[in-house]
């Protein structure tokens, strides 16, 4: 057989597990794979990106939209520090994604050379799995069960370094074929019998739904039983887009600034029953809805992953499978009961969770949510970072069943663009919206060149208040009027969006939002829209003002 080197092993073997895009920034230590490359524009692109950052969040974003491992490359040391945000990022949001790190020679390894970290001990708390190839001749193996470990389970990332030397091997191995076929576990017939009984017998059920590895068919089974029986459905922290929101039976989310309609109906439910969760803080409210580690409503946990069974909360009935699996199981067999209008409730709460009073903001962004609402294509992606202007994106609009949110469960700021970038690649034809802060862009502006150069620009709505709102709002209950390192001097937003070749208009009243975002949308060139909000406009229903004598009131600690 003819031989090859690491770089073309591994591109080969990418390639037959099904890759076709990957984000990276480029290193010396990986040489062999961009030459690699240089032959598969078509079968497996490389977008260049502008920070590993960047490129990693790229790639989490790839694996939540496609179910595929996002695939990202980098150098060592720096390069791999970088992208380390990303990593997490994907392990919180259970995602699955392969980060392939340049790494010093093997014949190197262990002096402190120059970029050398030792990658199981700095990735391996937030990392699936962390390997490194030190044989040519095993890079088909390890590649394989990279990826198998990725999408299997609860998805996540895998790291894996690669000796520069390792990399210019050569070898006659065989190149993978294809991937492996990997199903998830399926429930057995007694527990899905089990969870029936406990559900039909409640009188107040609740199904929270979320995580990742969810495919059309399953998330089609979930609205099925969930309609059929009648029962309320919250999604977890950030899954907004895993059951159609018109539906009767949606009844908001369990995340970050919950409403007091969400919690009550999560501290009244009788049975509950947990779809793929991993019960973080954000969809627990700090784990006060639920008593740890015995809750008084009855749990019914169900995931993908045993090690997430039992975890926090001992369920009064444990189910090992997947989600699609225990849907299509439980759709078969909807259940009714006796429940007064514990649905209809559940419903007329998260109506009402959209009715907000008038902003004082020269932009109002409740009317640019009622907008867009009624304008956005069927197909939209939305995407956002973290800060107080996710509320909007979040809270202020209803994901019909092909539309889809990219959020980070991690809060990391500077998400948005880079996933809207990626969302671009993927799916050109779609209209993508990405919902950033003034600091949250900052992060990652940058990565305006990357979308640029690969021709995939979405629009950018920009919520310029001049703060980190976030911050400002537990500053501002805490130690009221003593602001402190969170005001922002911002730069001329326009001008740098114009500058990487975007349709750019900055906002300043409520009524030239419409005319503004029809031009946006006719852009081909994407677009960025910086719209004038005012930091008093600091959340959907409490002023900054109001925030600050609030925190005025409170008696003092000392």
């Amino acid at each position: 057989m003819t031989q090859r080197n690491g770089g073309e092993i591994l591109i080969n073997c990418l390639i037959a597990l099904g890759a076709k895009t990957s984000f990276g920034v480029p290193g010396e230590s990986y040489l062999a794979v961009l030459d690699a490359l240089h032959d598969t524009k078509g079968k497996l692109d490389f977008v260049l990106c502008r920070n590993e950052g960047g490129a990693a969040f790229m790639a989490a974003a790839h694996g939540k939209l496609t179910g595929q491992p996002g695939i990202c490359m980098v150098t060592r040391g720096p390069g791999a520090t970088n992208a380390s945000i990303g990593v997490h990022t994907a392990a919180q949001d259970s995602v699955p994604m392969l980060l392939f790190i340049g790494q010093v020679g093997t014949d190197l390894m262990g002096r402190e050379a120059f970029q050398e970290i030792d990658y199981s001990a700095f990735f391996g708390s937030v990392a699936k799995w962390v390997t490194q190839i030190d044989h040519v001749d095993r890079i088909p193996e390890i590649t394989a069960r990279a990826w198998t470990t990725a999408i299997s389970g609860r998805p996540g990332p895998v790291v894996i370094a690669l000796p520069e030397n390792m990399l210019t091997d050569l070898s006659a191995v065989a190149t993978l074929t294809a991937p492996a076929p990997v199903h998830e576990p399926a429930p057995s017939a007694a527990a899905v019998t089990a969870c029936l009984e406990h559900l039909k017998s409640a009188q107040r059920p609740l199904i929270i739904a979320g995580g990742g590895g969810w495919t059309p068919q399953g998330r089609a089974a979930l609205e099925s039983f969930g309609e059929a029986s009648d029962i309320p459905v919250l999604a977890a922290f950030r899954f907004q887009d895993l059951y159609d929101n018109h539906k009767p039976t949606y009844a908001g989310d369990a995340g970050v600034g919950m409403n007091p309609a969400t919690k009550s109906l999560i501290t009244n439910a009788d049975v509950i029953l947990a779809l793929n969760i991993r019960f973080g803080e954000m969809t627990t409210d700090a784990y006060t809805l639920l008593d740890v580690p015995n809750p008084q409503q009855t749990l019914i946990h169900c995931h993908s992953s045993d090690r997430e069974l039992g975890k926090i909360y001992i369920p009064d009935l444990a189910i090992h499978s997947g989600p699609n699996e225990i849907a299509q199981a439980l759709a078969k067999t909807p259940v009714s009961g006796n429940r007064g209008t514990w649905r209809t409730e559940a419903r007329a709460g998260y109506i009402a969770s959209f009715e907000v009073p008038d902003l004082p903001s020269p932009v109002d962004m409740g009317k640019v949510m009622t907008h867009l609402r009624s304008t956005l294509p069927q197909d939209a992606i939305l995407t956002n970072g973290a800060g107080n202007f996710a509320t909007w994106p979040n809270k202020f609009f209803r994901f019909g069943p092909d539309q889809r949110l990219l959020a980070p469960q991690s809060g990391a700021m500077g998400y948005g663009l880079p996933a809207a970038i990626a969302a671009k690649v993927t799916h050109p034809d779609r209209t993508i919206i990405c919902f950033a802060g003034d600091g949250d862009f900052q992060m990652n502006c940058p990565e305006l060149g990357t979308a640029m150069q690969a021709g995939a620009q979405p629009i950018i709505l920009i919520l310029n208040n001049g703060t980190y709102g976030t911050i400002r709002m537990h500053q501002e209950r805490t130690y009221p009027a003593r602001v402190s390192g969170t005001d922002l001097e911002n730069p001329d937003f326009c001008a740098i969006a114009q500058a990487y070749g975007f349709h750019a208009e900055r906002v300043d009243t409520t009524d030239a939002f419409t005319d503004a975002f029809e031009r946006a949308l006719a852009a081909p060139t994407g677009a960025v829209l910086d719209l004038n909000v005012s930091a008093e406009a600091l959340t959907p229903r409490q002023s900054l003002s109001q925030i600050r004598a609030t925190g005025q009131t409170r008696p003092s600690d000392s």
